[in-house]
């Protein structure tokens, strides 16, 4: 944000901020006794997610920054993994979670394409 790097103008980055915010949003209406279960769990990967791919971007090395693209991509399995766990909790409805479900689909796709590039 302050230092005005590249990776911050690029479509995988972008995508990744979105799937934060929407996480963040979609979390709000858990239960309260989730709040430092679930919910912190699923808003920590998402963050995960986008930090990893910040960080990847500053590495030197292509093995480097595929690791930290690998570990974004299983942030993502992270989230999806918990998201059915909330569903099945009747914490949601899958049909709620559309939107969500595509960013997360962009985001894996762009990710496995930066991996085996």
């Amino acid at each position: 944000m302050f230092l005005k790097l590249s990776h911050t103008r690029l479509d995988i980055f972008s995508a990744s901020r979105e799937l934060v915010l929407g996480i963040y949003k979609t979390t709000r209406s858990f239960p309260p006794e989730e709040k430092y279960a679930l919910t912190q769990q699923i808003r920590r990967a998402a963050v995960s997610v986008h930090l990893n791919i910040a960080e990847g971007f500053s590495r030197k090395s292509a093995a480097e920054r595929k690791r930290f693209f690998e570990i974004s991509r299983g942030s993502l399995i992270e989230i999806d993994t918990a998201l059915d766990i909330a569903i099945v909790l009747d914490y949601i409805k899958e049909e709620n979670l559309a939107p969500e479900a595509e960013k997360m689909i962009r985001c894996f796709q762009m990710l496995s394409k930066m991996i085996n590039s």
